[in-house]
């Protein structure tokens, strides 16, 4: 027995049109950004400046944090049992506040080291 035997083969897909986007999305724009504005103040706002601030002029540097940074989430698994997978565990990289900043320091240090030394960074992909 196959699944899509028993599916339905017609998709009904609906949503909601607004009359006046163009209002909708002013007000509600502005509306969030006034919120965001009073409550919201960025603690790591210090870390990030830092990290976007490095320089990357040195071949040893920009080898060492392309090593120390990983190229993907090092904790995202499948979990299997006999050839059957379980369940999956999405990438908890992400939840890291500091997550672009990193990605981005390695970013540079891989651009240094292509653009400017003219080293192939494929072993770091």
């Amino acid at each position: 027995m196959k699944v899509f035997d028993n599916t339905t083969k017609k998709i009904f897909l609906a949503s909601w049109v607004s009359i006046n986007p163009a209002e909708a999305s002013n007000s509600h724009v502005t509306q969030r950004q006034s919120s965001v504005s009073q409550t919201y103040y960025d603690i790591l706002r210090p870390v990030r400046r830092r990290l976007d601030s490095i320089k990357i002029g040195d071949r040893q540097l920009a080898h060492r944090l392309c090593k120390l940074i990983p190229a993907q989430c090092p904790f995202e698994r499948d979990i299997k049992l006999f050839g059957k997978t379980l369940f999956h565990i999405p990438p908890m990289c992400k939840l890291n506040p500091l997550y672009e900043e990193v990605v981005g320091l390695r970013f540079r240090a891989l651009c240094y080291l292509a653009d400017e030394c003219g080293e192939d960074v494929s072993q770091y992909c």
